[in-house]
């Protein structure tokens, strides 16, 4: 089925700026909350968002077989699980009714007063019912920063490293969307020098520079997927903040790996941009030696490029950019991921949710993480407003963006915002 939403050529009757995140060829996918307490499933084109809750009971999807609640419900999951026909179908379909060649709902005003909304009228939601989250370990630069920094700097990789997508599985009950803040986590930590952990406040909470994508339903308990067919399952991308307390990661990681410093928040973009809008965008990614076994051998471009910034805003303060990179430096791909995933014949369904890992590049301006940009605290960073950094202080924001730009259209992601609050205490 072509992706004719894709087409360059088309320009909408709805307002875009030049530099818009949102053109016409996005078309991503969210939920929003609207002024009058109704929460529907929706699109954006510019700085407008759009019910398609509303769309589909004024019939604009006819001819289309959607169940008459797929758009009138509080997540995506329904409708990523209907599988990439009807992901097309949709997102051609919405292409065409906002097409300004098509007078059908632009010459209605009835209905756009029910349709189509300003951005700064509605509050975005969490687009999806994560039902499990899986972050993986995919970059190598940022792999070899930690090994460097905690191992021996001559064996920064572990052996299996370069053999497999290294992943642990965290928990969804704390991801949360853009514009929610998150509170500086208690843990136990072990201070310098001390054999006796202590509690209280992570002193070294950070970021993490991600994406994360969302899958349908992939398979049944017990069966696996072929890598050449695992892009198929995949519906979309987000921007993910995988917050972490380096402190507490470092006291408690071994044997088992990440636990409390890393489940306590998660933020990602609110907006689920399709991996159809990204198609324009493919790139191979880096090569990889050794050749991996065979079922995670996979020919061609399965990387995107997709610009990656950091910003830090201390409060009452403007942001300070500390960070650029790029999603095409990732060692693994998602299809090589989510294949992996199944290997072992795990079940995954609609809605769950697998980060990427930090995305760090090759250049110290583009690490992913506090960690590798100040080197665990060695090196500061100057902000703007000429204050240092050596991780996140209280009341400071985090903001990723993130968006992919050729010669002929930019396809983006908006960005996830978070502000870092001091810890809760119960009073």
């Amino acid at each position: 089925m072509p992706i004719i939403a894709n087409d360059i050529n088309r320009k909408s009757w709805m307002e875009v700026r030049p530099d818009s995140d949102f053109p016409i060829q996005n078309i991503p996918f969210g939920v929003f909350l609207t002024k009058e307490n109704v929460v529907t499933v929706g699109t954006r084109i510019g700085d407008f968002a759009i019910d398609l809750g509303a769309l589909q009971q004024l019939n604009y999807f006819e001819g289309i077989e959607l169940t008459d609640d797929m758009f009138m419900q509080d997540t995506l999951n329904d409708f990523i699980s209907d599988g990439q026909k009807t992901w097309r179908l949709v997102r051609n379909r919405i292409a065409e009714i906002f097409d300004v060649k098509n007078p059908k709902l632009q010459d209605n005003a009835k209905d756009k007063e029910i349709i189509i909304f300003k951005m700064d009228d509605v509050e975005m939601q969490l687009p999806v019912l994560i039902g499990d989250y899986t972050d993986f370990y995919s970059s190598k630069e940022h792999a070899t920063n930690v090994g460097k920094m905690f191992r021996d700097p001559e064996n920064a990789l572990l052996p299996n490293w370069l053999h497999i997508p290294v992943g642990y599985h965290g928990r969804s009950s704390t991801i949360v969307p853009s514009g929610i803040p998150v509170h500086r986590p208690m843990g136990q930590t072990l201070p310098n020098g001390e054999m006796t952990p202590v509690f209280g406040p992570s002193r070294l909470v950070d970021f993490e520079l991600e994406t994360a994508f969302i899958t349908t339903d992939v398979n049944i308990m017990g069966e696996n997927i072929l890598v050449t067919e695992a892009e198929e399952y995949i519906f979309g991308m987000v921007l993910l903040n995988d917050w972490s307390a380096r402190d507490i990661q470092k006291w408690e990681y071994v044997p088992l790996g990440p636990f409390l410093a890393k489940n306590f928040a998660s933020s990602i973009s609110p907006w689920i941009v399709t991996m159809d809008a990204l198609e324009p965008f493919r790139t191979k990614g880096p090569k990889q030696e050794p050749t991996p076994l065979p079922y995670l051998q996979q020919k061609g471009k399965h990387s995107f490029d997709i610009h990656l910034e950091v910003a830090i805003q201390p409060e009452k303060s403007e942001p300070t950019v500390i960070s650029r990179s790029n999603f095409k430096y990732m060692y693994w791909t998602m299809s090589q991921q989510l294949a992996h995933h199944t290997s072992n014949g795990c079940r995954v369904n609609s809605g769950d949710m697998m980060g990427s890992g930090t995305i760090s590049g090759p250049t110290p301006d583009s690490y992913g993480s506090m960690l590798e940009l100040t080197w665990g605290g060695k090196n500061p960073l100057k902000l703007n407003d000429g204050t240092e950094r050596k991780f996140i202080n209280d009341n400071d924001t985090v903001i990723i963006k993130g968006y992919s730009q050729n010669e002929n259209v930019r396809i983006g992601f908006g960005e996830v915002s978070s502000k870092l609050l001091p810890t809760f205490v119960r009073t």
